[in-house]
């Protein structure tokens, strides 16, 4: 390496998110010290903040048993409504266009309940190739729901031969050429193998221009870029909140509905009591009225516990200057990280990077394909106190989360790569 950059402690001293990292349970290595955790992408780590948050509502449901619903410190019957401002700040929204509900895949159903509406010649299905599991089994699903062979509905977009990531170019040109025969287009934000962080707003313009809905599954998106899904024209998205936002395994959901179908009650949809007009909802009346805005597609009162979880980490964010904040260190971090990997100077035949190098193009995760000895190296990292993850058939995903990661914590990677390659 001929180039030289600044010393991680100096970095770290000058780093004014520093602080954040001590607001979270960091795992202890082999040696006792705490990780180097690189796997936020898969699972976020435990705000300290997260337990108290809980205890809070066990208090409450303690103390007043279903009367906290009402009474509290934060009622059960609008608890919901009070991560809504935040999750708009989260993903560039309105109020009326987010809600908090379920799970991802749950959500992601949801959605294209209304959003894949296929007729007779306009049917195709857009995603991409080697989308996360649950999306392809959830959009195979949808497919047969309406009588529709998934080979013949969906149209998966792959790379160009030889190269490992989408061009937008590439996306938009299959958009204009499905034109009237594509229904709805759904792509993840960011490819959950790759890493690659995928150009909404163009790919939302080509889909509106065919006559297409356009959604997004936000899973690796969320908290890690900083999104504008009103300002982009987004139809819908939703994503998970136990990734980079640090609300718990298994935690609850987030959902986005642009305001323009936030007073179409004509829309079809799975409808659920949660969803009704709570002007009269507890009337317990027949004929469903959905709330306007996202909050319509809601279907049983709010997850209490996870959403406490995720009240506490959502006001992290806040506290940390927001996504904007968040994005610059991530930036830094992965940057750091990209130029000790390839200062290794190894051949890609033997170790490459096949996330993009545009950082427009990517978030705080590289996927490193490790062509020998891949798995060699994801356990030598785990013994040094390095916890990244494992992707069949040879990836290794880092993910330097810039709410808890250091400079330092890149550092141990490069060093721990580098004795590995000259040991």
């Amino acid at each position: 390496m001929t180039e030289t950059i600044s010393p991680a402690a100096e970095l770290d001293a000058a780093d004014p998110l520093a602080s954040f990292r001590q607001e979270f349970h960091i795992p202890p290595g082999p040696d006792g010290r705490p990780c180097a955790y690189f796997c936020g992408n898969s699972l976020g780590l435990q705000p300290k903040a997260a337990r108290a948050a809980v205890e809070q509502e066990f208090d409450a449901w303690e103390r007043l048993g279903v009367e906290g619903h009402f009474h509290g410190v934060s009622p059960w019957m609008h608890y919901h409504e009070t991560l809504t401002d935040a999750s708009a700040r989260l993903v560039g929204a309105r109020p009326i266009e987010v809600v908090v509900m379920n799970n991802l895949t749950v959500n992601l159903h949801l959605l294209l309940v209304t959003f894949y509406r296929p007729t007779a010649t306009r049917y195709k299905i857009l995603m991409e190739g080697g989308a996360f599991p649950s999306d392809q089994y959830a959009i195979e699903s949808q497919a047969r729901l309406h009588g529709l062979d998934p080979a013949d509905a969906i149209v998966e977009l792959v790379p160009r031969p030889g190269e490992h990531t989408l061009r937008t170019e590439d996306i938009e040109a299959t958009i204009a050429e499905l034109g009237d025969s594509l229904a709805t287009v759904l792509i993840g934000g960011v490819n959950y193998y790759t890493g690659q962080a995928f150009d909404m707003a163009a790919i939302t313009r080509a889909g509106h221009a065919v006559g297409a809905y356009v959604g997004f599954d936000l899973a690796h998106a969320a908290g890690n870029l900083d999104l504008r899904l009103h300002d982009w024209d987004v139809d819908f998205a939703c994503w998970c909140t136990y990734k980079y936002l640090n609300s718990g395994p298994g935690g609850t959901s987030g959902v986005f509905v642009h305001e323009r179908f936030a007073q179409r009650p004509d829309l079809v949809r799975l409808a659920g009591w949660w969803g009704h007009d709570p002007s009269d909802r507890f009337q317990m009346k027949k004929g469903f009225r959905p709330m306007a805005g996202a909050a319509g597609w809601q279907l049983s009162n709010a997850q209490i516990f996870p959403m406490a979880i995720h009240r506490a980490s959502l006001d992290l964010v806040d506290r940390a200057g927001g996504m904007p904040a968040l994005r610059r260190k991530s930036e830094q971090l992965t940057a750091r990280l990209e130029w000790l990997i390839r200062g290794l100077n190894l051949p890609a035949s033997a170790l490459e990077i096949i996330t993009p190098a545009d950082p427009a193009q990517r978030g705080c995760q590289l996927s490193v394909l490790v062509h020998r000895r891949g798995r060699e190296l994801f356990d030598y990292l785990a013994s040094q106190g390095i916890i990244a993850d494992w992707r069949e058939p040879n990836v290794i995903r880092l993910a330097p989360v810039p709410l808890y990661n250091s400079f330092e914590d890149v550092d141990r990677v490069g060093a721990a790569l580098r004795q590995w390659v000259n040991g």
